[in-house]
């Protein structure tokens, strides 16, 4: 390509990133017909199919490289622009955050950029196993993860550990582990992960035990209400010791097994973009966590 058609690429982050031309349209206060046409001259341009017309659309690989190349450009734009007083157009980023840590000390970092508002906040959920790919595709300015892989055109800072335990309501925890946690208390006593893709259980069975098992398992995608259900005691799961001091003090939940749990680092992973208001944000994020996360020796 050329040139790039800003306005074209306009379009195409709209299509995505409201998961539909017909909103992309009304959010650009454009018909539908000319969102369509200027993808197409976009496409035409870059010699490449952009979009998988699904429901919602896709992006492709191409794709997902140049809506982050426009997110970039705009977050660059951003801070180039005066403010304007209180009604002025506030700068937007998304980032991705494992759910634990959005239970726990994300509101803390981020709410000095929020009170005031300096920027608006996309916040993705998703496993910290997992997050790195969403900036890898260019959907997020900045994550935190577990994974050390490297992307170009990105730094990482590491933020610290969070311990997870294997918990338990004690009721739970004496009639299904009473014996202790063997592999057969393992492969019948029933278990809650966060998701399919979740596999801190798995790793810490295997810690536990030398050998990975089966297990029965739900699964609920909710920090908050994981550790409800876990203390109404109808499953065992991981959960981040940083977020159940107070239900371990009152005695509502138990570890599996005492003093045994399993530290996942978690790194910050964001596009090298030098504005204030991404250098405020990455600041915030690492001393918080430094401040509520283990540190290593």
């Amino acid at each position: 390509m050329r040139a790039i058609d800003y306005r074209a690429l306009a379009a195409l982050d709209a299509v995505i990133g409201h998961g539909s031309f017909e909103k992309a349209a009304a959010a650009l206060a454009i018909s539908q017909p000319a969102v369509s046409q200027r993808i197409r001259t976009l496409e035409n341009a870059a010699g490449t199919l952009l979009v998988v017309r699904s429901q919602p659309p896709q992006a492709t690989a191409a794709g997902q490289r140049l809506i982050a190349h426009f997110r970039q450009v705009r977050l660059l734009e951003a801070a180039l622009e005066a403010p304007a007083g209180p009604s002025a157009q506030l700068p937007a980023l998304a980032i991705a955050v494992n759910a634990d840590s959005a239970a726990t000390w994300i509101l803390e970092a981020l709410e000095p950029l929020l009170t005031p508002p300096s920027c608006t906040l996309d916040i993705r959920l998703d496993d910290q196993d997992h997050t790195l790919s969403q900036l890898r595709e260019g959907r997020v300015f900045a994550c935190v993860t577990s994974e050390t892989v490297q992307v170009a055109g990105t730094t990482s800072t590491p933020l610290g550990v969070m311990h997870y335990i294997c918990a338990a309501a004690p009721a739970f925890a004496e009639r299904w582990f009473g014996g202790g946690f063997t592999a057969d208390a393992v492969r019948r006593a029933p278990a809650l992960v966060f998701d399919q893709r979740d596999a801190l259980l798995d790793r810490y069975v295997l810690q536990q035990l030398g050998a990975p098992q089966r297990y029965p398992r739900h699964s609920l995608a909710s920090s908050e209400a994981f550790v409800r259900f876990i203390e109404a005691g109808v499953a065992y799961g991981m959960v981040p010791l940083l977020q159940v001091g107070a239900e371990l003090a009152a005695g509502t939940l138990v570890e599996v097994v005492p003093g045994a749990g399993l530290d996942v680092p978690l790194i910050w992973h964001a596009w090298d973009i030098q504005t204030p208001l991404t250098r405020r944000l990455s600041a915030q994020i690492i001393a918080t966590a430094r401040k509520r996360l283990r540190q290593a020796p």
